[in-house]
């Protein structure tokens, strides 16, 4: 009877795993399917190598005499500015996945997917990978065709770098459309750069442009992620850099930029004012909402420089320059708006302001008198694609589609171009 009993199990569990797989409903459709590297590839992948030709440029960074370009999703080029009529480009550092940097001393902080990685640059020649926070960003996808869904991802696979457009079967649970799984990733950054300030003890830093999610101050690495997140690294001892901050502070976060113990949060509704008194523990000060558009932000003074961009990502249908008073940090108040032409990243100088407006070229303002900027034009170079700036120093280090550009603004009424490092060159 026993085994009677067994035999009658036994054919009751297999009549349910056949009728679990007859159950079972799969889906071919064309789709983006990923192409991973694998996590041991991915941390094996940073090596220096001769200058190669810029072919998507993004992100830009000023230290010493060298400029550091970020080649979109691949690694950063590094440029010798000794003589700025004459950049060399020196050396290409293959970082896959890269989008955005920051420096202290001679340490270069950039992202690698999902890790940061600590580059050692004292010989700008032969950088050299230090040391690397795995894990420490959330999984991330590159841009993809929205003609067509995504494949399912598997994220022990490694990292996803590409796509491939083919066909593709997976399983469907009570479903009659190809799932992918927009909602349960994000997607990378492609323009997103920051001014970095000295807070002295013999530290040094570099300058950033105004469209950066990543700054260097006292003794923290900031970061934006996933446009809600502010992240802080303790990098006091670069042997054992720590995350101590990982908390929500607003939505649609785009760009970051420290100025006199503040931090300058641009995003898509606004602008946020985060108080560094405690550098390891930002406190959010206000708020100062705008229409929604993308917005990165420079300040001088008690004065924020807000660009707003629409027809992209962002939303929005504004083109302007927001001029905001933000001497009393816990209210800011608007001062003027200006209408612009697809503005971009932009740069300030004593009372000089760069505006950047993409394929319309870029603007200079003197904006001393705050109520009457659009009189008050210095020059325009309409026949450039520019996207962001650096101005220091009485030179000008912009960066667009079309390629690197330097030019020096020491005399406003002529304002000269010195150099230029042209796309594929």
């Amino acid at each position: 009877m026993k085994r009677l009993i067994t035999n009658i199990t036994s054919l009751l569990l297999l009549a349910i795993v056949f009728s679990s797989c007859e159950n079972r409903k799969f889906q071919t459709f064309t789709a983006n399917v990923p192409i991973y590297l694998t996590y041991d590839d991915l941390r094996d992948a940073i090596k220096v190598k001769e200058p190669v030709p810029m072919e998507e440029p993004g992100k830009i960074y000023f230290k010493d005499d060298y400029i550091f370009i970020n080649e979109y999703m691949k690694g950063i080029h590094i440029i010798d500015i000794s003589e700025p009529a004459t950049p060399t480009a020196i050396s290409f550092i293959d970082i896959p996945g890269n989008v955005d940097m920051a420096i202290k001393n001679n340490i270069l902080y950039v992202d690698s997917y999902i890790d940061i990685v600590l580059i050692d640059i004292s010989d700008p020649l032969a950088p050299v990978e230090i040391n690397r926070l795995d894990s420490i960003l959330n999984y991330t996808l590159p841009p993809y065709d929205i003609e067509y869904p995504l494949a399912q991802i598997d994220n022990n696979k490694g990292v996803v770098t590409d796509w491939v457009i083919e066909d593709y079967t997976q399983e469907i649970y009570n479903n009659t459309q190809p799932w992918g799984v927009f909602y349960e990733y994000g997607l990378v950054d492609a323009m997103s750069s920051t001014r970095s300030v000295s807070s002295g003890g013999g530290d040094s830093y570099g300058v950033g442009g105004s469209m950066a999610r990543f700054a260097t101050f006292d003794q923290y690495l900031y970061l934006l992620e996933q446009a809600c997140i502010l992240k802080v690294i303790d990098i006091s001892d670069i042997n054992a850099p720590d995350l101590i901050y990982d908390n929500y502070v607003g939505w649609g976060l785009e760009t970051m930029f420290i100025y006199e113990d503040y931090m300058y949060l641009g995003a898509t509704n606004g602008l946020h004012i985060l108080d560094l008194e405690f550098p390891d523990n930002p406190v959010k000060k206000s708020e100062y909402s705008h229409v929604t558009s993308c917005d990165p932000v420079v300040v001088r003074g008690n004065t924020a420089y807000v660009t707003l961009r629409s027809g992209n990502m962002c939303g929005g249908t504004a083109d302007l320059l927001e001029v905001i008073n933000v001497s009393d940090k816990s209210n800011p108040s608007r001062i003027a708006s200006y209408t612009m032409n697809e503005p971009y990243g932009l740069g300030i100088s004593g009372t000089t302001l760069f505006i950047c407006q993409g394929d319309n070229g870029l603007v200079v303002y003197d904006v001393e008198d705050k109520l009457d900027i659009n009189n008050n034009k210095l020059a325009e170079f309409p026949n450039i694609n520019a996207l962001d700036v650096i101005p220091l120093d009485d030179l000008l280090f912009t960066i667009g589609d079309e390629g690197f550009y330097i030019y020096d603004y020491s005399n406003l009424e002529n304002i000269t171009l010195l150099s230029k490092i042209e796309i594929g060159l």
